[in-house]
């Protein structure tokens, strides 16, 4: 970006990290609401497959990402995202007054979360970009900050559900962060929002492409983020579900739970980032593998009406799959230098797949075939160990220290 980076735009940037993060988390932490016989009535079927729309776009947005930037801009699909999140986030709070009318209901919700996966996988990669190019000099901290922004608001939505339905209406979640992103897509329209790379989007036609081909290698970091996207959604969009249904909580202290997870999700970060000269990167990688294997253990062995444990392993959870993805794509820029370009975006849609996967296979498990939502916490520990090993794979020597962002 030429020159200094303006403090507005800056502040527009990471602004809008925090209230995607608010946004991504809008639906999970109004999984009370949306299986409560009193409000939509949704199956555990029906709520995961809410998740599957957005984790299909998202996919795909991350994908296309950096060929629409070539053709647009980064400030174009920037506002495109955003645009498509506050469309989500209208969607939801219309959703609330059509219950009562079928089937309508729950197509209204899957168009929102259809346009959440949409706004998720265009906004992130580019507040990225725009994070790395306003500081140059400084670009693992200035991403970093952007991640943590955006842990925040992932942390900060069961809040806002639990005030909101204390107050008696939790719809206002939806129109609150509707509101914010009316308000950032206002400050942000008159701004230029433009970094170096842009110009090829406004020099005409972009320079022909070689074939893209994926090195061996890709693929078992791919692995490794699918099954991450999988222990992650285990906690960030069941939790709530197994903290009132299995151990009897409050929508109220299952909030709590799902707070506590993307608060360490947050806090871990930046902690192994901080200790990262003392603590090396890759022993880190190694290790929270087995840490959210024991939450989940933990999760799993829990009595009835034990909520306070529940909700300090859900926090536990958050830790071990805090600096994991950062990590991966992180260690596969470092390595997989051919397709740099293409891996950061690859690899997010590989975190959707396993997010995808989670959201919605709980729910089948769950309804058709019996399973309880402990027996398959106990399954998502078996997950994570798989994960612990393939992390030896992943991380072989010799290999360069990234930063975690």
């Amino acid at each position: 970006m030429p020159g200094s980076p303006d403090r507005r735009e800056v502040a527009v940037v990471y602004a809008a990290g925090l209230v995607q993060g608010v946004a991504l988390v809008t639906f999970p932490a109004a999984s009370s609401i949306l299986t409560s016989p009193s409000y939509y009535g949704l199956t555990s079927t029906a709520y995961g497959a809410l998740f599957v729309p957005q984790a299909a776009l998202a996919i795909a947005a991350a994908l296309l990402g950096t060929r629409l930037t070539e053709r647009w801009g980064s400030r174009r699909v920037l506002l495109t995202g955003l645009a498509a999140d506050l469309a989500s986030m209208l969607l939801l709070f219309v959703s609330q007054l059509l219950i009562g009318t079928g089937s309508v209901t729950y197509l209204v919700l899957l168009l929102a979360t259809t346009c959440l996966g949409i706004g998720f996988g265009l906004t992130v990669p580019t507040l990225n970009r725009f994070a790395a190019a306003f500081f140059p000099s400084g670009v693992e901290r200035a991403v970093l900050y952007l991640n943590a922004l955006l842990g925040l608001g992932t942390a900060l939505a069961p809040l806002f559900v639990a005030l909101f339905v204390g107050l008696g209406f939790w719809w206002g979640l939806p129109l609150l962060v509707a509101l914010a992103l009316v308000v950032l897509l206002a400050v942000s329209a008159p701004l230029p929002l433009r970094i170096a790379a842009d110009e090829l989007a406004t020099s005409g036609s972009p320079p022909a492409r070689p074939a893209l081909v994926l090195p061996s290698r890709f693929w078992v970091f791919a692995a490794f983020a699918v099954l991450y996207g999988v222990v992650e959604t285990m906690s960030g969009n069941w939790s709530s579900l197994y903290m009132t249904s299995t151990l009897g909580a409050t929508a109220t202290r299952a909030s709590v739970a799902l707070t506590a997870f993307w608060a360490m999700v947050t806090v871990g970060r930046i902690l192994f980032a901080a200790i990262e000269h003392r603590l090396a990167p890759t022993v880190t990688y190694r290790l929270l593998p087995f840490v959210v294997a024991l939450a989940f253990a933990i999760v799993w062995r829990l009595p009835f009406g034990d909520v306070t444990f529940g909700v300090i392993a859900f926090g536990l959870a958050g830790l071990g799959c805090s600096a994991l993805l950062p990590l991966t794509i992180g260690f596969g820029q470092e390595e997989l230098t051919t397709i740099e370009t293409f891996t950061a975006g690859g690899l997010i849609a590989a975190y959707q797949l396993g997010y995808g996967i989670a959201a919605f296979g709980v729910g089948p498990l769950e309804d058709a075939f019996g399973v309880s939502l402990r027996t398959v916490f106990a399954l998502g520990a078996l997950v994570a160990i798989a994960l612990g090993a393939l992390s030896f794979v992943v991380v072989r020597p010799p290999l360069v220290r990234p930063a975690l962002a």
